[in-house]
């Protein structure tokens, strides 16, 4: 009993029963209903009008019901038809949807902006970068970090960022690494300092005066520490920072010389402080990080151009 019952499940339907609308049915019913006619539906859906009546009779033989009745030459949708209309009109108004959502994605105007960064990119042409990014794009949204460079480049390892934004050394095989921009160790000081009327400053100028600088765990000390080492000077270093900002701001106050990465001086705006550039130049590279096998979104592509533009229309230092 239960074979015959399996077998009469299985059974195809009758030829004169009804069987539903398929998409294409729906699709030329749908073209027909918000056209008013076969020939406004066929150019709607870039075929032949004996294309569309061919499926419209078929979709009404399925159905065993008619759709449509021609009167004094149009045709009028039926009483059925009109019930039918709003259900299908929905369907398509959610391919419509996905439609501009895929087209917004593939240009760039929606998606996440997961980035970790360094402090004082972060906060400096970064911030600027994504603001105005966003600006013109207000159905983007941002998940931005500020973290050391050790952390930043931990959370693209691990995959929680699709972008870091970090400066050298970076060391892993799971990332690849492009030099996003050359930047400095420079001196900060108030502009009543006497280092202050030179346009640029001699490491070994600086033996006489109080220096503040990264702390020794810092990577940008290594870079600091070889060059005074360089000028054969033993350093006066009144204060060691963790934060660049941090030195900027003793610095204003007037604990000393800052030798900082002096960025976040000009993206912030403050006042009654200075930046002059170090001789020899102390380089340092900020790097884009991003994973080796994490797939890459067009929206994330679209920024970094973007960032390239913001820095290259900054004041370099």
């Amino acid at each position: 009993m239960v074979h015959k019952l399996c077998l009469c499940v299985l059974k195809r339907p009758r030829g004169n029963a009804r069987r539903p609308m398929n998409l294409r049915h729906m699709e030329v019913f749908h073209a027909i209903m918000r056209t008013g006619s076969v020939t406004g539906a066929a150019r709607a859906l870039n075929v032949t009008q004996p294309a569309v009546s061919a499926i419209l009779k078929h979709c009404e033989s399925q159905l065993r019901m008619k759709l449509f009745a021609r009167v004094s030459g149009r045709l009028q949708p039926t009483a059925e038809a009109k019930a039918i209309f709003p259900e299908v009109d929905a369907i398509f108004g959610r391919v419509d949807a996905v439609n501009a959502l895929t087209q917004d994605l593939v240009g760039g105007r929606l998606g996440t902006l997961s980035i970790a960064a360094a402090f004082p990119i972060a906060n400096g042409y970064l911030a600027k970068a994504v603001a105005t990014f966003v600006a013109e794009r207000p159905n983007v949204r941002v998940a931005l970090q500020s973290l050391t460079s050790p952390q930043v480049l931990d959370r693209v390892v691990h995959r929680e960022v699709e972008l870091g934004i970090a400066y050298e050394p970076v060391v892993s095989s799971e990332v690849e690494t492009r030099v996003l921009m050359r930047t400095g160790i420079a001196c900060v000081m108030p502009a009543g300092h006497p280092l202050a009327r030179r346009k640029e400053v001699a490491v070994k100028d600086l033996e006489p005066y109080s220096i503040i600088t990264y702390l020794p765990q810092a990577l940008s000390r290594i870079y600091v520490d070889r060059a005074l080492s360089a000028a054969g000077i033993v350093p006066n270093i009144v204060a060691q920072v963790s934060l660049s900002l941090t030195g900027i701001m003793l610095a204003r106050h007037g604990a000393g010389v800052a030798l900082v990465e002096p960025l976040l001086v000009t993206s912030m705006g403050l006042p009654g402080i200075v930046i002059r550039p170090l001789k020899p130049r102390i380089d340092i590279k900020t790097l884009l990080i991003r994973h080796k096998t994490a797939p890459q979104s067009k929206i994330m592509n679209e920024f970094i151009g973007h960032l390239g533009k913001v820095i290259a229309a900054e004041p370099s230092q």
